[in-house]
C-alpha cells in the first residue's frame, strides 16, 4: 500500500517551504480550473490533532445551491424516465466524456426544467455554508467548503485559510436559495 504523502512531515515541511517561497499559504491545484465560482488548492492544515495537506475545493454558496438544484432534477428526471443518462457518461484517462452523443427528448427536459421549478419552489435544494472531509484522498486530506461570497478570490482564499487554522471559522447555518440565471435574466 502506498503512503499518502500529504501526511507525511517531510512532504508537509516542504509543501511549506515551497510556500513560503511563493509568499502564499497555498497552492492551486491546477490554476486553469480556476473561476470565480470555484477554486482547488492545497493547504497545510490540522486534522484529527496532526498537520496535513488539505486537496481543498472551495467554492461559492451559489454554486452549491444549483449544483444541489440540478442533482435533485437530474435524480427526478430519471425516476419519470428511466432510459435518461443525464450527466451520467464515463471519462477517458484526460477526463474527457466518451461514450455515445446523445440528446434528450423535448418531453424529458420540459420535465427535468419543472422539476427543477418545483424544487426550487419548494426550497428543497436551499444549502448553508458547510465543510466536509474525505480521507480517502491518495494526496492529504480532501476538503470540499461552501461559503456564502459572491466570488473567490485570493481575499476569499486567505481568509478562509487563515480562520480555518486558527479555529476562528465561523459557518453561517442558515439555508439559502438563489435566482437562477433564467430568473435574473427575466427580470
Amino acid at each position: 500500500m502506498v503512503e499518502n504523502q500529504g501526511l507525511n512531515p517531510e512532504e508537509i515541511l516542504r509543501l511549506k517551504q515551497e510556500f513560503a517561497k511563493a509568499g502564499k499559504p497555498y497552492r492551486f491545484v491546477d490554476e486553469d480550473e480556476v473561476s470565480d465560482e470555484m477554486a482547488e488548492f492545497f493547504f497545510i492544515g490540522e486534522y484529527n490533532g496532526q498537520q496535513v495537506v488539505f486537496d481543498c475545493l472551495l467554492g461559492t454558496l451559489r454554486l452549491a445551491y444549483e449544483s444541489n438544484l440540478l442533482e435533485m432534477a437530474e435524480a427526478r428526471t430519471k425516476e419519470k424516465f428511466p432510459d435518461y443518462r443525464g450527466f451520467d457518461f464515463d471519462v477517458d484517462e484526460e477526463g474527457n466524456a466518451i461514450g455515445e452523443e446523445h440528446e434528450e427528448s423535448e418531453e424529458v427536459e420540459a420535465y427535468k426544467a419543472f422539476a427543477m421549478y418545483e424544487i426550487e419552489e419548494a426550497g428543497d435544494a436551499n444549502v448553508a455554508e458547510s465543510v466536509s472531509y474525505d480521507e480517502s484522498f491518495e494526496y492529504g486530506v480532501g476538503m470540499e467548503a461552501y461559503l456564502n461570497v459572491p466570488e473567490i478570490n485570493e481575499e476569499v482564499l486567505l481568509r478562509f485559510i487563515s480562520e480555518y487554522n486558527s479555529g476562528n471559522l465561523k459557518l453561517d447555518p442558515v439555508r439559502y436559495s438563489f435566482e437562477s440565471e433564467d430568473d435574473e435574466e427575466e427580470d
